[in-house]
């Protein structure tokens, strides 16, 4: 089993969180633990704005709470009324995140003790927020997240899956059924990777020139994505067609072997001139002579359909195919470059903006 951050945080919140309700000498302090338990969140922008949730969450649980306790008593019976009117209340205002913590406060309150009611009620809503803000606090100070590591180690790490499985593809050298089971882990590992980037896009910079920095950096990571994507639908459509392409002529699966390969060292290069480790010689990307340019590639291409559409005796096989290939690898030719031009300028204009801790992660 893994401990990741966020089940330590909740432990240390639930630990702090009890602490402060026992240093305040607020009785009950097992309301506040509850509490913190709720209120730890992914990132520290989600934790600020589920406080600002749960404020107005437990508001309501506490004001119902008050009224029906003054009005009707603490039976079980008014106990679950209220809990229903809560409950609509907090659907119709969307605070949909908070109606658990909403009803912990409204419950606290209605199971009354003794004493003021008043004072109860209050005490028991102020135990329950010192729950809130413990956990904000564990959230901003112990292991803050560093979403920006996680996503470029996420994205490189299933990069270099599909480039070892499309290296074997196109060379016929892949086992099917051990591809297929590869391609679906690969598309939910690119799910995950999407949430993320959302998590990392939510991160907040308080300064113009942090934030200017963020933007950018965001923009990049969004093409890494789509890239990443581009090259799953790749070998996606390598995967579907295995057959076709292994009837081709020697000299065009060459060719496809060649242009592939490019491409695939030059989604590798890119990932490392984003972290610094290109040297500067090798910060643009050189063509070889010997490499086909795309107008060459499509001539090649309309070429051997029109050889297949010669054949005798052969179905229809390979003239769509081809195209879906090709189109597959021309669009992951242009987001490379797309990438390649945000990588550049990004590095130009922010050369000072390094995340050292993703630098020496990486290799």
């Amino acid at each position: 089993m893994q401990l990741g951050a966020r089940v330590l945080k909740t432990g240390v919140a639930i630990v702090f969180a009890l602490f402060l309700a026992e240093l305040l000498k607020l009785p009950s302090p097992v309301f506040a633990g509850i509490a913190a338990i709720f209120a730890i969140q992914p990132s520290i922008y989600r934790s600020y704005l589920t406080i600002v949730e749960q404020v107005q969450g437990n508001l309501i649980g506490a004001v119902v709470a008050i009224l029906f306790g003054l009005f009707f008593g603490h039976h079980i019976v008014a106990i679950g009324i209220a809990a229903i009117l809560v409950i609509g209340i907090m659907l119709k205002l969307k605070l949909n995140s908070s109606l658990s913590l909403a009803l912990v406060t409204l419950v606290a309150i209605m199971v009354y003790e003794s004493g003021d009611f008043l004072v109860f009620s209050i005490i028991r809503f102020a135990t329950v927020m010192v729950g809130v803000f413990a956990a904000f606090i564990v959230n901003m100070v112990f292991l803050p997240p560093r979403y920006e590591v996680k996503l470029f180690n996420s994205i490189l790490s299933l990069q270099d899956d599909i480039i070892r499985w499309s290296r074997l593809a196109i060379r016929g050298a892949s086992e099917h059924v051990s591809m297929k089971n590869a391609l679906n882990k690969f598309e939910k590992r690119l799910y995950e990777i999407e949430k993320m980037y959302d998590l990392y896009k939510e991160e907040r910079q308080y300064t113009k020139k942090k934030r200017h920095s963020q933007m950018r950096k965001l923009v990049v990571y969004r093409q890494m994505i789509t890239t990443t994507k581009k090259s799953f639908e790749l070998l996606s459509r390598l995967h579907k067609h295995e057959n076709e392409i292994a009837r081709l002529p020697e000299t065009f699966q060459t060719m496809l072997q060649k242009r592939l390969d490019f491409l695939l060292t030059y989604h590798e290069q890119l990932l490392l001139k984003y972290t610094g480790k290109l040297r500067p010689e090798h910060s643009k990307w050189s063509v070889d002579k010997n490499h086909l340019n795309r107008s060459e590639v499509m001539e090649k291409l309309i070429e051997q359909i029109a050889i297949e559409k010669r054949r005798e005796g052969e179905e229809e096989f390979s003239s769509y195919h081809l195209f879906y290939i090709f189109s597959r690898i021309l669009d992951y030719e242009e987001n490379l470059e797309h990438l390649d031009t945000l990588i550049v300028s990004f590095r130009n204009y922010h050369s000072k903006d390094r995340n050292v801790d993703l630098e020496e992660t990486v290799y």
